[in-house]
Parts: structure tokens; C-alpha cells; sequence
């Protein structure tokens, strides 16, 4: 059964979209966390249950991470997408907090050629987690903030928020 709820955070509202999981803590494994007007984010569809109480533990890991108490998460997630998604999702999960990498490192990392470097931002503009797999933390080779689904500004706060980037 698809369950759904919604949060407010630094970056607005968010929307969690799980399905409900006898082994997932809380018993919801997250299949998306996405902004509104965010492109290729989950629209609440009919036949979703509204149950902010499957969401408590996921919740709770976001409020820390907004409160600068946490760095990493632990959830359970849906996996989804293509065998090459879920590699370059994989190597999103690794990138630590406070620090950025390039989409040529995270072609690098999956063993793609230097030729997929658009390929590898196309799959991290597919991330349908936002925030719990850090696609915020890939930018350009120049350093430049660039291709963010939830939008640029997001981007930029999330990365101020870790360290990573000096508030403008």
C-alpha cells in the first residue's frame, strides 16, 4: 500500500511517498522525497493513504539532519530506476557530508567512460530522493552549481547547511 505524507523544512514543504514494509523501521520503505514544482517529482495520486505516522523514524532522521544532528541517514528505500541509476544512486550515497564532487568523478566512481558525463547528470536528475541521497552534493568540474531538480537555490542550501559552500 502507497502511503503518503508532508513536512514542512528549510527547503519548504516536502513530500514522503513510501510503501509500507514489514522490515523497514517504522514500517515504511521511502520511494520518494520531492519538492513541489520539482521536475519529475511524485504528485499524490488516488488510491494513496495519508499516514504521517508511517513516516515517524524518517521524520525523525530529517528534523536531525535540518538541526545539523545528523549526517547521515539510515532508510529503507524502494529501489527503482535502471541498472545504471541505481549505480550512479549508489555512488551518490557515498559522497560525505560537507563535501562535493563532480559529475565526471561520479562517472569515475561507476566505471563509465568520460563521454557519460551527461548520461551520469541525467540519472541524478532522476534521483527520486532528494535530500537522503545526496544528488546536492554533485556540481560542475568549474565548481559551478548546476542541474538540481528541486532547484538551484535548494541546492545552494542544503550545501551552506553542510559546509560545503559560504552562505552568498
Amino acid at each position: 500500500m502507497t502511503v503518503h505524507t508532508t513536512i514542512d523544512s528549510p527547503l519548504g514543504e516536502l513530500l514522503l511517498v513510501g510503501e509500507r514494509s514489514a522490515t523497514a523501521p517504522g514500517g515504511t520503505a521511502l520511494t520518494s522525497l520531492s519538492v513541489p514544482g520539482q521536475k519529475g517529482g511524485a504528485v499524490v495520486q488516488d488510491g494513496w493513504r495519508e499516514d504521517a505516522g508511517a513516516f515517524s523514524e524518517i521524520v525523525s532522521q530529517l528534523r536531525a539532519y535540518f538541526d545539523g544532528a545528523r549526517t547521515r541517514f539510515h532508510i529503507e528505500c524502494v529501489e527503482g530506476g535502471t541498472d545504471f541509476q541505481r549505480r550512479v544512486w549508489k555512488a551518490l550515497e557515498t559522497i560525505p557530508y560537507g563535501t562535493t564532487v563532480s559529475y565526471g568523478d561520479i562517472a569515475r566512481q561507476i566505471g563509465a567512460p568520460r563521454t557519460a558525463v551527461r548520461s551520469v547528470g541525467t540519472a541524478i536528475g532522476r534521483n527520486p530522493l532528494l535530500v537522503v541521497r545526496p544528488c546536492h552534493r554533485v556540481i560542475g568540474a568549474s565548481g559551478a552549481l548546476t542541474g538540481y531538480a528541486g532547484g538551484l537555490e535548494r541546492k545552494e542550501r542544503l550545501l551552506v547547511h553542510e559546509g560545503a559552500l559560504r552562505a552568498a
